[in-house]
């Protein structure tokens, strides 16, 4: 396989909304983005989780679905020419003398730039999956642990499990898709946000989803394809729930992979950053989204995008270290002038 040398100003390490964001930003500044992502499309988590999911705090927006969202970002960006490196993993990130970086992907490409953008979202991730013996056993036959075609349940039995925001969201969707809606989950509150769960608790009450609290799936049953879910409540009442498909939605597990050894201060999986700008401690390497961390961080997509836009101004000085930045609003000057 043949080297690819790429040079650019930014390179940003993860094409989700963040990233693609990123380049917004940067391109209003006239900064040049390559951006590489380990996933075979731009999108990030949301094309390739959950590209039907609704999303509910984009600003301007009542609700826009995920996968409308990444196409949005990139009808965006489109004036500013971005390039990119797709299915590849970043896993060396090198300083040169003069400030610059090479950054490598295992499929032989480099990356020569001036600043380096780390947006990869949870990093490397996996579904997080319930303790159930059986479980593999039924995977691709009735037990998945994302959300692709919502139409793949229409008039279907559905069990979902999970008390966070995907849980609840999808419960949501899916009331009017599928024939029959069962949420399971172990508590007796939900972790996301209060009117996604006071839209669930109203949907149990009008006999629209059915909502087990304070209980556990412990086994599943089928004849080559899922059939039956146990649950077991707090009091160790068992009741059989038929179905055609379990969804289990405890959240994914993240691994930085390759991104944890290159010096970069880590706290639980998390890259830290300086508010100022989100700069991380290596000069001329920042980190936006959900895979960095500080004193009140909130992962919300709506974030990133404050970051990457406080980045973007910092990011200049390397770039164009020459030159005074004098920021307009997109209002006075227009994205097609560039």
């Amino acid at each position: 396989m043949s080297m690819e040398k790429i040079v650019t100003d930014i390179c940003i390490i993860g094409a989700g909304p963040v990233g693609l964001f990123a380049v917004f930003e940067a391109g209003l500044l006239k900064m040049r983005c390559h951006l590489v992502d380990v996933l075979p499309q731009v999108g990030g988590q949301l094309s390739e989780i959950y590209p039907q999911k609704p999303i509910y705090d984009i600003p301007g927006f009542p609700v826009i679905n995920a996968q409308e969202l990444v196409d949005g970002l990139m009808e965006q960006i489109k004036p500013f020419n971005p390039t990119f490196s797709l299915g590849q993993r970043v896993d060396e990130l090198e300083k040169l003398e003069d400030g610059s970086f090479i950054v490598k992907t295992f499929e032989d490409t480099e990356v020569h730039s001036k600043v380096v953008v780390i947006a990869g979202g949870l990093g490397c991730f996996e579904p997080r999956k319930p303790a159930i013996e059986n479980l593999e056993q039924f995977e691709g036959k009735g037990v998945s642990y994302m959300v692709r075609n919502p139409e793949l349940y229409r008039d279907k039995k559905l069990v979902l499990a999970g008390g966070g925001d995907s849980a609840l969201d999808w419960t949501i969707f899916l009331a009017d898709i599928a024939s029959e809606v069962t949420l399971v989950h172990r508590g007796d509150s939900f972790r996301g946000a209060p009117d996604s769960a006071e839209k669930v608790v109203e949907l149990a009450q009008q006999g629209r989803i059915n909502l087990v609290l304070q209980s556990n799936i412990t086994a599943i049953s089928g004849n080559g394809r899922l059939k039956n879910v146990l649950v077991v409540d707090k009091n160790r009442e068992q009741q059989t729930i038929a179905a055609d498909y379990l969804i289990p939605l405890f959240g994914l597990t993240p691994k930085l992979g390759p991104i944890a050894d290159w010096g970069l201060n880590i706290d639980k999986s998390a890259i830290e950053v300086n508010t100022i700008d989100y700069s991380t401690n290596i000069e001329g390497v920042f980190a936006i989204g959900d895979i960095n961390t500080y004193p009140g961080k909130l992962k919300l997509i709506l974030c990133g995008f404050h970051e990457a836009a406080l980045m973007a101004q910092s990011a200049f000085k390397f770039v164009y270290p020459d030159l005074k930045l004098s920021f307009k609003y997109t209002t006075v000057y227009g994205v097609n002038t560039f």
